[in-house]
């Protein structure tokens, strides 16, 4: 069987037969149809603010019930486009969500946010995609850009991605995930105390608070 290699054009299903033949340590995205295989991942440029990223949202996910993580699994979006992005969040389908865990252990559907750490895939995660998951519904997504030492995060708003702004406190605040606040100048130094602490402030809000209300209703 031939091997997954870049800028291969293939359909889903024939992506996922040759991916199932290939190592457990390999790492491949079928985006619009083009399967792109993962580089070697580096530790300052991906590792750290990969696992950085997972411990805000452990956090959020601890205090919201109903809300479920993922960390590098596959997503079934579409036809075309099946990507492992780095880390989603989602909202489960018995409460309301749009995607559901399938007999065969992927998610199928598109999850509510997606979040890609962007080194030298950041050509990919700021074109392809992004276009990928907008056409498919994915209401939010966030992309920490390492080279340029910047955070991007975009809102679904009438079929297009807008991008998020800081507010008056430097923090961006998710419109899907009530309480789901992020200060970007202490995340990008490295400064977790200062993150968590100012999660922990959304969490703490009444919008978070019926969020939860309101999860649990459905």
């Amino acid at each position: 069987m031939p091997r997954l290699e870049n800028g291969d054009r293939l359909t889903r299903t024939e992506f996922e037969r040759r991916y199932a033949a290939t190592s457990e340590k390999f790492k491949a995205e079928l985006i619009e149809g083009i399967v792109y295989v993962a580089s070697p991942v580096r530790a300052k440029n991906h590792g750290r603010p990969h696992a950085y990223i997972m411990g805000w949202l452990i956090a959020y996910v601890a205090a919201t019930p109903g809300v479920d993580i993922a960390d590098n699994s596959t997503v079934q979006l579409d036809l075309d486009t099946e990507p492992q992005p780095d880390a989603l969040l989602r909202i489960e389908l018995e409460f309301g969500g749009k995607s559901r865990i399938t007999e065969d252990d992927y998610i199928e559907g598109s999850p509510e946010l997606v979040l890609e750490i962007a080194a030298s895939s950041a050509s990919v995660d700021m074109n392809t995609k992004l276009n990928a998951y907008r056409r498919n519904g994915v209401q939010e997504y966030l992309v920490w850009q390492v080279y340029e030492n910047q955070i991007a995060w975009f809102c679904l708003q009438e079929g297009e991605y807008i991008r998020l702004q800081l507010d008056e406190t430097g923090m961006i605040r998710s419109r899907v995930f009530p309480g789901l606040w992020l200060a970007v100048d202490a995340l990008l130094r490295g400064n977790l105390a200062i993150v968590l602490t100012n999660l922990q402030a959304g969490l703490a809000t009444s919008e978070h608070g019926e969020f939860v209300d309101r999860l649990s209703r459905k």
